[in-house]
């Protein structure tokens, strides 16, 4: 599907050439017709009026939210269950009806946000409904509920704004459910919290095609990384003796999965996350701290009755990871970056182990991380030039910026740190 920023730049550019003589008033008649340059307004203004929408339907769900919690003492529990589900049912059938004019215009757009107001009356149902019968639990639980809810709307409707709400939702109850992960426990939430990344690729990156949404699977696949590191890295010192491999599948296998996506939709998008996490994780790397001793992981072997759950979320994406890029040698589809890519992968992955599991790389692995940034910035800006655009150019120089000024601040602190080395060393023999 063409994008609307390329029809504009395509309709200004017939009108130069028309306007120069370079073809006539039929054939830009007809390239009019064909990308559908009247609707680009009416794109637009759609648009404009789902985003007021939108958030006229927030601020409206919040406006009910506060009137309910200032009138709630005084209604009776019936009073109050009607109310709620009144609320909960109107919104959505007028919403629905409404979302099916098939028209386009303003009758759909107001359905849907009364859809996304639907899905917020769900929040509050949630909450008051569980206020009243003395239902109580960490904040934690509601939101995910409340997520997996909504995601259910999205999923019966395929309405994104929906699902980006889902998104939202299960995000933030993931964040603040980080800290169960820290204490082993078993239940339902405890086992969504351990399978998050398997969890939020299975729910939200199909929705995310079927929506034909890049927000969406943007946003899908960030919460499905932040989860798959965040369990790894909380639990590395209970996977003693894995601790190794599971550092080194925390750093490789994100990056090789978005990567090696390049016959699915949003492959452009996925590529883009990849640069950026290998960019963040190169950088990281780049640093002489992380490298001047191995970490002492003196955990105990793993936890079977807990542990082994996250470990099951690891081995699927590594799996995934490798046969993603079997699949890519075996269409032919492995060009000169990606081989390259794919070494700097490797290679990470074996230093991660190896620094964990064997000993301390010292400054090897800082010259190869720094030479690897380098090589990803020119990478950034050489593709850039060749493609015309702007953010490659300036995502390679912050890199290259990053990586002199980084540099530099820390050879001056080792500088400083001999000096006081030597200084104490000068003290210490005249004080003799």
């Amino acid at each position: 599907m063409v994008s609307d920023k390329f029809r504009h730049q395509l309709r200004q550019e017939i009108q130069k050439w028309e306007a120069e003589g370079l073809i006539t008033a039929e054939l830009s008649a007809q390239l009019a017709l064909r990308y559908e340059f009247r609707d680009l307004e009416r794109t637009a203004r759609n648009r404009f009026v789902m985003i007021l929408i939108g958030l006229g339907s927030i601020l409206l769900g919040l406006a009910v939210i506060t009137f309910v919690a200032a009138n709630w003492q005084v209604w009776s529990r019936e009073l109050k269950v009607v109310l709620l589900m009144s609320l909960f049912a109107g919104a959505n059938i007028a919403g629905f009806y409404l979302w099916r004019d098939p028209a386009e215009g303003w009758r759909s757009l107001l359905g849907k946000g009364l859809l996304l107001l639907g899905g917020l009356i769900l929040g509050a149902n949630l909450a008051l409904m569980s206020q009243m019968f003395h239902q109580s639990g960490p904040v934690y639980q509601l939101y995910l509920v409340w997520g997996l809810g909504v995601v259910t709307m999205a999923y019966s409707l395929r309405l994104t704004l929906l699902a980006i709400l889902a998104v939202i939702l299960t995000a933030i109850g993931y964040t603040w459910g980080i800290q169960d992960l820290l204490t082993p426990g078993s239940g339902f939430f405890q086992l969504v919290l351990e399978h998050m990344p398997l969890l939020a690729s299975f729910l939200f990156l199909p929705l995310a095609y079927w929506c034909d949404s890049s927000w969406l699977f943007g946003l899908g696949t960030v919460l499905a990384i932040f989860s798959f590191q965040t369990n790894l890295i909380v639990n590395l010192e209970d996977f003693h003796p894995l601790s190794g491999v599971m550092a080194a599948i925390a750093s490789v296998v994100v990056p090789a999965i978005l990567w090696a996506q390049v016959d699915l939709p949003f492959h452009k998008l996925a590529r883009n996350l990849a640069i950026l996490f290998l960019g963040i994780l190169f950088y990281l790397f780049s640093f002489n701290f992380i490298w001047e001793s191995s970490p002492s992981l003196t955990g105990d072997d793993i936890s079977w009755h807990s542990g082994w759950l996250i470990l099951v979320d690891a081995f699927v994406f590594f799996a995934f990871a490798l046969f993603s890029w079997w699949r890519l040698v075996f269409r032919r589809r492995l060009d000169l970056t990606s081989a390259a890519i794919g070494i700097m992968i490797v290679i990470t992955g074996f230093l991660v182990w190896w620094q964990v599991s064997v000993d301390a790389t010292k400054a090897s692995a800082t010259v190869i991380f720094n030479l690897f940034l380098f090589l990803l910035a020119v990478g950034l800006v050489r593709s850039a030039l060749f493609s015309g655009k702007r953010r490659g150019f300036w995502g390679g120089i912050v890199l290259i910026v990053l990586q002199l000024f980084s540099r530099m601040v820390e050879k001056d602190r080792a500088k400083a740190l001999r000096r006081k080395g030597t200084q104490l060393s000068y003290d210490y023999g005249t004080n003799s």
